[in-house]
């Protein structure tokens, strides 16, 4: 029976290759499906009908965003695949306008057009036929000849018409260039229809100008077109990629010294070509340079991203201006009112409360500083309590929405994020695009700030602009975990200039000390080793280690954990509820990997799916915003849940803790998977249950203030899966990379 079949399929291979044209390097195809398109490089797999060919013929290469209907002209070679049999490699291709009806409904209806699906391209088609290009072209507006076209539907329809017909030429323009098509909608997005000639003229603003287009993507392009590498284009481009990086990895300015070197090492350039690099980008006030003399007396040169020598210049000033204005705040007989709120908030509190609270009631700006169980969030309800008796207009702010959300639930007053207290309306001018800045204050007299360790340098300064004159601010947060995303140190350089009264907490309370969870974090800020349940499978209680040494077999530990251990004996929702959190993006529990993993075993739904760089989304997915978007009110690390994936309007809908926010697909680089997020990003949040690999491939990045964070983001139950060794190396780590920074040494000397 396996020799009849064997055979048969031989001889169906051989009749099949009978028909082929012998040694045929051109064919003409119409594509039936695309079987798989790459969007960041233009790889696809398609299935094509060729005429004279009895079955689909399969045609691989790079091909500019492939659809349904289109006719290919194509030159390559027959080759046959181990797996897949006879296949067409493209070398070349170009393509050409559907010209049947049925070419052209598929065209239409593939998704490309937003406004247009299967049944409404087959309207367009039975009225117009071969001319439905040309009415696309030319006439639009007759359009409105075809059953449930109105006005309002044919500008989206013209919109995305011509904007894919200007996209394919862009993305032909790339692949000429060796550069994958996917990028193609985010340049016409950011030039329009000037997209080319911003090409051929500076490939080097696309690292400048656009968002996950780097530096050397842009140079590849330059360097194809014939930009020679010690083009002032490219090492002023150069420059201003790298101070881009240090920004991003949390640095306010950098030395000028690490710059050059930077500069020079990475472009390959000698080093006073970078040195004329850094003074070209000074000369355009692309950066700015400022000297000053540091503790040693040695005469150093701060390189800034103009906006942020702005921001901290500018905060220093403003915050030295609020702490020498008058105080606002009436007399308070703190001996009096202490038990006066006691009582009412039925607490007793311990002495740094006591000192803490003293010092809330007779400060116009203090710190309020502490690790989980200190107390922070009682003694801002006691505060709230004391100052709302006495006629204050008190307003609370975070700087994500799920810190609002828990400031609100745990005080019971309304608390905002920073981004919509100062009400954010786009990016405009000097404002920064918030409504509330110096000529419009904020209507308080007291202002809260929450997980302030979290504010970044630029946020720090227009929530300063808003500070009314007269207002009191107290910011609260730990020190001690990791600082903001955005690049600064702000409530450790404010700590450390001393020019505000702080308070650090470190007892206790009773009610946490019955957590494992609140206990060893504090053991690991001491740089002391937690201390664990022996075993995980007896009693129910919080905080557990699972040794494993094996990053693959951790890996298939974590996958049992999330879906199947933890669900089953505290009953948490697996994507709700666990969240996993790791050191680092790459390697085997990497976020990458886990992520690829966890979708599979966590969203195995049948809903509609959209590939975008390289990634799979489909509904039910958990996914992270990765940067802030002002205009979506939606911020870096906030998390939801894909909603729905419209195809046709090529939009995919997210339910986020705001409610439901929609994406064009070509925003999609905006969002990642979130099954896992890195540690970093994961500051701010709190979850019902973590799960924390922490294995020694993950050295680099092993440090007490990681582990302390990753564990402080647990509420109900945290679960490390690791080795002995891996977490004995970051709680003795206590070393932290130093910010470039100059808030503190300004806040310190009257913000010069």
């Amino acid at each position: 029976m396996t020799v009849k079949s064997h055979t048969y399929n031989n001889m169906k291979k051989i009749d099949r290759e009978s028909t082929m044209p012998e040694k045929s390097r051109s064919l003409t195809g119409e594509i039936e499906r695309v079987t798989y398109n790459n969007s960041e490089n233009g790889y696809s797999v398609l299935r094509l009908t060729v005429r004279g060919y009895p079955e689909l013929v399969t045609a691989v290469g790079f091909i500019a965003n492939p659809a349904v209907g289109e006719e290919l002209v194509m030159k390559g070679e027959w080759q046959e695949h181990p797996k897949f049999g006879m296949q067409f490699q493209i070398n070349s291709c170009k393509s050409v306008a559907p010209s049947t009806q049925t070419g052209l409904e598929k065209y239409l209806g593939s998704g490309l057009i937003k406004g247009v699906g299967p049944a409404m391209a087959e309207r367009i088609v039975a009225k117009f036929g071969e001319e439905t290009f040309m009415v696309l072209d030319n006439n639009p507006d007759r359009l409105l000849e075809v059953e449930g076209i109105g006005e309002k539907k044919i500008a989206v329809i013209v919109s995305s018409w011509t904007e894919q017909r200007e996209i394919r030429d862009l993305m032909l323009f790339l692949q000429k260039y060796g550069i994958g098509s996917g990028y193609a909608p985010r340049v016409f997005k950011q030039y329009g229809n000037a997209s080319l000639m911003v090409l051929k003229e500076n490939p080097y603003r696309l690292a400048i100008d656009i968002f996950g287009i780097g530096f050397l993507t842009a140079d590849k392009i330059a360097s194809n077109m014939g930009f020679p590498s010690d083009s002032p284009l490219r090492i002023r481009a150069g420059v201003l990629h790298i101070m881009t990086q240090f920004v991003s990895e949390g640095y306010v300015y950098v030395p000028l010294e690490q710059l050059t070197n930077k500069v020079a090492e990475m472009l390959y350039v000698p080093k006073d070509l970078a040195e004329k690099g850094i003074e070209d980008a000074r000369l355009s006030q692309e950066i700015v340079m400022e000297w000053y003399v540091d503790e040693n007396g040695d005469d150093e040169c701060a390189v800034y991203l103009p906006a942020f020598h702005y921001a901290e210049l500018h905060s220093a000033e403003k915050l030295q201006e609020l702490i020498s204005s008058p105080f606002n705040g009436q007399y308070v007989n703190s001996d009096a009112v202490i038990p006066w709120v006691q009582e009412e908030l039925r607490i007793e509190f311990a002495g740094q409360q006591i000192e803490a609270l003293k010092t809330a009631v007779s400060s116009q700006i203090m710190v309020l500083t502490g690790g989980p169980g200190t107390g922070k969030t009682t003694l801002i309800r006691a505060i709230l309590k004391i100052r709302e008796a006495r006629g204050y207009r008190v307003m609370l702010a975070a700087p994500t929405g799920r810190a609002a959300k828990r400031m609100t639930d745990a005080t019971g007053h309304e608390a905002k994020t920073i981004h919509r207290m100062l009400e954010y309306i786009g990016n405009s001018g000097s404002s920064g695009g918030f409504m509330r800045n110096d000529s419009n204050p904020l209507e308080c007299d007291l202002l809260i700030v929450d997980e302030a360790s979290m504010i970044d340098q630029i946020l720090f300064h227009h929530l300063l602009k808003a500070i009314p004159k007269g207002a009191s601010l107290i910011f609260v947060g730990d020190v001690n975990q990791l600082p903001s995303v955005g690049a600064g140190n702000v409530l450790k350089d404010i700590i450390d200039s001393g020019i505000c009264p702080t308070v650090m907490l470190h007892e206790i309370f009773r009610q946490a000390q019955e957590s494992s969870i609140v206990v060893n974090a504090h053991k690991v800020n001491a740089g002391k080793m937690p201390e664990f349940d022996k075993d995980y499978d007896s009693g129910l209680k919080d905080f557990y280690f699972i040794e494993q040494d094996d990053p693959e077999k951790a890996l298939e530990l974590i996958k049992t954990l999330v879906t199947e251990r933890i669900p089953e004996r505290f009953s948490f929702d697996p994507v709700q509820d666990i969240q996993v959190l790791t050191p680092m993006h790459k390697g085997s529990i990497g976020t990458v990997r886990l992520n690829a993993e966890l979708q599979k075993v966590l969203n195995n739904t049948k809903g509609a799916k959209v590939q975008r760089m390289g990634r799979v989304f489909q509904e039910g997915d958990k996914v992270m915003q990765i940067r802030n978007n002002y205009d979506k009110d939606v911020y870096n690390g906030d998390i939801g849940i894909v909603y729905r994936i419209e195809g046709e309007a090529q939009k995919l809908i997210v339910k986020m803790d705001n409610g439901l926010v929609s994406y064009d697909f070509q925003e999609l680089e905006e969002l990642i998977h979130a099954y896992a997020v890195s540690i970093h990003k994961s500051q701010g949040s709190e979850y019902p249950a973590v799960v924390i690999p922490i294995l020694t491939q993950h050295y680099v990045m092993l440090q007490r203030n990681l582990l302390y964070t990753a564990i402080t983001r647990g509420k109900k139950l945290v679960i490390i899966v690791g080795t002995k060794k891996a977490l004995a190396i970051a709680v003795k780590n206590e070393s932290t990379r130093k910010r470039w920074t100059r808030l503190s040494s300004r806040l310190a000397k009257g913000f010069m």
